[in-house]
Formats: structure tokens, sequence, C-alpha cells
């Protein structure tokens, strides 16, 4: 099996799953149960925030459990729109962003927001220059971004945030894909709230996190219940998930620099490797090292996706979360319809090997020699 969709999830290490194991078996008790084992399944979840936190650079009470990155981004909107309430009622996003927000803002926009999407340029880029002519009086929220999905490409969040430095417009980042692949922390982004998720860095799926910086304040939950999560994120804390995720955060810390190289250097060896298949176009200007986006013009990405999965090599065509439909990120890239229905996205992990690339570069190859294009 060659693996080449760390994008869409990754696999979870032993060590991971050990610990999410034990925690199952033997610490099982209730975080809010006031006997040992109940304080044990709390010191638990709060050791492993502590985690998060250090990753992040930031106060273990600034991060809150989530179930996922999209509960996270949804979250983090309403809470901010709910915040600049008297701000007013405009929204800047991208035209590129995750489903998870994009959703969200056109429900937001049926119950009287505006919102205005940033186009990217042919190479998938979007400038904080956009962001900072698309701002209004009564711009409440801005959202972007840190890594796109589909491209690989970095947004500009830093900038974006200074030109927020001095108005009560609050930013948030969806960094899933940027999270412990692209350098970065919560100062030095400088947004108010940062999505992170766990099943992008090896740990379990079910699980993430939101980040709530200083100019967040009086957070309204997105759900109602018990006390859990400081009174901001009701519901029994998942202590196997939690464990899981402050397992896979710490394997990455351990070797986070030779993770990154290793990523970069698979990414290369991609562009490399690929690049001699005739015809073969590379999508986007991509900046994460563990994302590539790639074109056969002509040839449907539904069919390479599949041939190659019966050859067991794994991509996707685009987001996972497209399910066949065409990609918006293509779309407002203005990619010619061919180009766009031919594109694929290879993505990769600590556990990618050269060997992984040739087998995806000889189907690939095999699959254009053998099949026709589209008209």
């Amino acid at each position: 099996m060659h693996y080449l969709d760390h994008a869409a999830t990754t696999p979870v290490p032993a060590a991971v799953a050990s610990v999410m194991t034990k925690v199952l078996t033997q610490s099982y008790g209730n975080p809010s149960a006031q006997y040992a084992l109940g304080r044990q399944a709390r010191a638990l979840v709060d050791s492993s925030r502590a985690v998060i936190a250090r990753a992040l650079a930031c106060r273990p009470e600034q991060v809150v459990f989530t179930s996922c990155g999209t509960e996270g981004d949804n979250w983090a909107i309403r809470a901010a729109l709910h915040q600049n309430r008297r701000v007013g009622k405009h929204i800047v996003t991208t035209a590129v962003e995750h489903s998870a927000v994009l959703q969200c803002l056109k429900k937001l926009e049926q119950e009287g927001y505006a919102v205005t999407y940033l186009k990217p340029d042919g190479a998938g880029r979007v400038t904080a220059r956009q962001a900072a002519e698309a701002l209004r009086e009564d711009t409440a929220l801005v959202s972007v971004m840190l890594v796109n999905n589909e491209t690989g490409v970095r947004f500009p969040v830093e900038e974006i945030a200074a030109l927020l430095k001095n108005r009560d417009t609050l930013l948030h980042t969806d960094a899933v894909q940027g999270f412990l692949k692209m350098p970065f922390t919560a100062k030095s982004l400088g947004a108010d709230y940062i999505t992170l998720s766990a099943h992008k860095i090896g740990g379990p799926k079910g699980i993430g996190a939101l980040y709530m910086g200083g100019r967040a304040k009086n957070v309204q939950p997105l759900l109602y219940g018990g006390g859990q999560e400081s009174g901001l994120r009701p519901g029994t804390e998942p202590t196997a998930q939690i464990a899981g995720f402050a397992k896979a955060v710490e394997l990455r810390l351990e070797d986070l620099e030779a993770v990154r190289q290793h990523l970069a250097s698979c990414r290369a060896y991609a562009l490399e490797r690929l690049g001699t298949i005739p015809d073969l176009q590379f999508i986007g200007a991509g900046d994460a090292p563990h994302i590539l986006s790639l074109s056969l013009p002509g040839y449907p990405s539904q069919n390479i996706v599949s041939e190659l999965s019966e050859k067991g090599v794994y991509i996707s065509a685009g987001s996972a979360c497209h399910r066949g439909k065409a990609s918006h990120v293509l779309t407002a890239m203005g990619l010619d319809r061919k180009t766009a229905a031919g594109t694929v996205r290879v993505s990769f992990g600590p556990e990618t090997t050269p060997a992984d690339i040739d087998a995806l570069y000889d189907a690939l190859l095999e699959h254009k020699t053998k099949r026709f294009p589209m008209l």
C-alpha cells in the first residue's frame, strides 16, 4: 500500500493507539467525577491540554477541546460575531476556505450577514492588501485559513492580524493543515481564534481544539449543557481521544524539524519525479511541505483516483470533503475546465518513502498511457 493522502487523514502511530487503549481500559473515569478514578481522568485532560498549549506557545486555559475542525470553525465564527454584534454584520473571508467555514457563512448570509469573498490569483494566493481593501466600518470578523487544504498555499495571516490590531474586528484562522507542519505560534500568527484537528497529525478522529486569544471576550458557547471545558464546551470529555491527540502532538514535537524536512524532501522528490510525465501540470504556488496539487488535463480525476486505488496507490481528487463535486478552490483560481477536471492532490506524512512516490509515478504514467483523455 502506498498512502499519499495525509491531508485527508493520517495513520495513527502505535504509541498513540497504545495510550488510547490504556485510557479506555484503565483510566476510564468521568473527568467530572469526584472520586479517584474521575480525578485521574481530570488530570489526564489537564495534562493533555498543556501539551497542546505548549505546541502553540500559549496558556493552557486558552485551549478548549472540540470534536473536530469543523466544530472549531463554526464555533469560532459564531462566537466572534456574537462578541462583535454591535460592530456590524460584515465578514471577510476567502473563496477557497474549507467547507466548514464556507457553509457556515452561507447560513449566516441567510441570517442577514454580508460576506466578502476574497478571490485568489491563478496560483491560489490571497494577499493582505485584498483583505485591507475589503474591510468596512461594520466588519465584525475576518476568517482566513492558514494553509489551503487543496493547493498547500499559505495565506498571510500575520499581515492580516497586523491590519486589525487597532480595530475591533476579530480574526479567525483555520490552521488544521498548518499545525505542526508550518512554523507558527499563537502569538506569531496574531489570530484571536485558531482551529486545530488531531487526525491531520497522527491523532485520532473525533477530537480537535480551539485556541482563544486575549481579545476573545465573553465567548458564547456553541452548545449548552454541563460545565465542562470551563463552561465553554459542554459534554463529557472524550479522554481517550484527548490523550491520543496529546500523544500525537508530543511525537511530532520530539522531532519536529526533522519531520518538516522529511515532508519537504518528499514534495521535492515528487516534483522532480512527476514533472517528467508529459503534459502533467503542477497547480498553485504551494508553500506547505506536505501538499502537492497536480493535473493531467483532460483525464478525469475521479478515474485517476479509482484506477490508482486498484493498484494500492491512494491519493485524492482535491479535498476529501468534496465527494466527487467540482472543487470550489480550482474554480475560484480560474482554472480551465480540462485542467480542473484532471486535478488530484498528493499529500505526504512522516511515513512517506521514495518508493511511495515512485509507485505514484508509475501508476500515473500508466494511466496516461492507457487511457484516453476526454474531449
